[in-house]
């Protein structure tokens, strides 16, 4: 079997170098919380996938759904020949969704295929081109949410020029200095300053935002916004691709500020493993594009469609909203309680199981350390934890870990967090 060097010489050779590796480990397994690479070495999972098997890897009940979804039919494509798996799971997160207002639902591949639909959906009941969205926000890497994606790099870096009619505004964050009311005025001013509400098609938002730092919308921004689209006839797409399907301690983060949303774009933790994508909206507004407007080759495949049955079963059934809620108060007790140790950690924050650490080299003077992020990175994988970072400065160590983890698998990941900054941060 190739080694760990040998893959990474071959990826090389046959891979550009625009898809980046966080970590030179190859897999050759996967169970539960935990990784072993070609080499037989064995790794704790803090990552998920980026969020997607929230259920663990391997799932059981996942497993069970493609197994017996396989030996019936793989593809056929939706709009050739209809399946009840795509019918099932659209009637699921109908109910699932948050608000009274009836709903329905759109499968598609991947997060930036369901904002992008999204942002159709919204025009085509608006009559409008407009779209605001918001500074350190990631939406995809598609020319449209590149477009939307409010951080150059590497995203943005070197693809221009984007999508017109795309604005961005403030997002809120204490720790910078941005208050929830400079964040809503930043686009009471963008109606002022560069296009007029009756023009404007959508806001979108993420509640937590991913790339940009884990940072957590406050209810009441959400709230703001909700009031700022019913007053301009705004569509409001809460762009629930990472935080959703228990994620945040709910089984969608907007529920924490009571917020319906007129369009929900859903990934990441809806397939378990398998690409699936959806949105998830209010019935009139969904319904706005006429027959053959909407759909794609693989959207809503019935492979990924058993899978996220399957994931929406196990959630349910192992309780994991709540088991989310628990995994978030661990990590941050630990976390904080690391942070009186090492200076250098300015603020640790988390929504249910979705928490971050922000490193800073001058914590007074607010000036991000990247650096030492990159080396956390090398040397917990060095030491058996796989970690991710994030942030529009690459200052933030982002934790996900599988919301299926053990108490104990949980505790030894974050011991080896612990020995990596015993390492490399400095002590108070």
């Amino acid at each position: 079997m190739s080694t760990n060097a040998e893959l990474m010489q071959r990826r090389q050779q046959a891979i550009p170098r625009g898809i980046g590796n966080l970590h030179t480990r190859f897999l050759a397994k996967a169970e539960n919380a935990e990784l072993w690479d070609v080499e037989g070495r064995r790794y704790i999972d803090f990552a998920a996938g980026i969020a997607v098997v929230n259920t663990g890897h391997r799932n059981p009940t996942v497993v069970a759904r493609v197994a017996d979804q396989l030996q019936r039919y793989t593809h056929t494509c939706f709009n050739v020949m209809a399946y009840e798996p795509y019918v099932e799971l659209a009637e699921k997160l109908n109910r699932l969704a948050p608000g009274p207002t009836p709903k329905k639902t759109m499968l598609v591949t991947t997060g930036a295929e369901a904002i992008e639909n999204a942002v159709k959906i919204a025009r085509a009941h608006t009559r409008r081109s407009s779209i605001i969205a918001f500074g350190g926000g990631f939406h995809g890497r598609t020319l449209l949410t590149m477009s939307l994606t409010g951080k150059v790099d590497p995203y943005k870096t070197g693809f221009g020029p984007f999508v017109p009619e795309v604005f961005h505004a403030l997002f809120p964050n204490a720790l910078h200095g941005i208050s929830v009311e400079q964040a809503l005025a930043s686009v009471e001013k963008l109606f002022k300053y560069d296009v007029e509400p009756s023009r404007v098609a959508a806001i979108i938002v993420e509640p937590v935002q991913g790339e940009g730092g884990f940072y957590i919308a406050p209810p009441e921004f959400l709230q703001g916004l909700r009031a700022l689209c019913d007053k301009h006839g705004i569509v409001f797409i809460v762009d629930e691709v990472q935080t959703g399907f228990a994620r945040t301690g709910r089984f969608f983060a907007s529920e924490y500020a009571g917020v319906e949303a007129d369009l929900l774009p859903l990934a990441k933790g809806l397939g378990g493993g398998l690409p699936l994508s959806a949105v998830v909206g209010k019935a009139e507004i969904m319904d706005a594009p006429a027959p053959g407007g909407l759909g794609g080759t693989y959207a809503g495949n019935p492979l990924a469609c058993a899978a996220a049955l399957g994931v929406i079963e196990a959630i349910e059934a192992d309780k994991l909203v709540a088991r989310s809620q628990a995994i978030g108060e661990r990590l941050v007790a630990r976390l904080r309680e690391l942070a009186t140790r090492h200076p250098c950690i300015a603020e640790v924050r988390g929504l249910g199981a979705m928490v971050a650490m922000e490193f800073m080299k001058d914590r007074a003077k607010l000036e991000p350390d990247a650096d030492i992020v990159k080396a956390i990175l090398a040397k917990a994988a060095e030491k058996g934890l796989i970690l991710l970072s994030c942030g529009t400065y690459g200052n933030v160590v982002r934790i996900l870990v599988p919301l299926t983890i053990s108490d104990a698998l949980l505790d030894e990941g974050l011991g080896i967090l612990a020995a990596t900054l015993a390492e490399l941060a400095p002590a108070a």
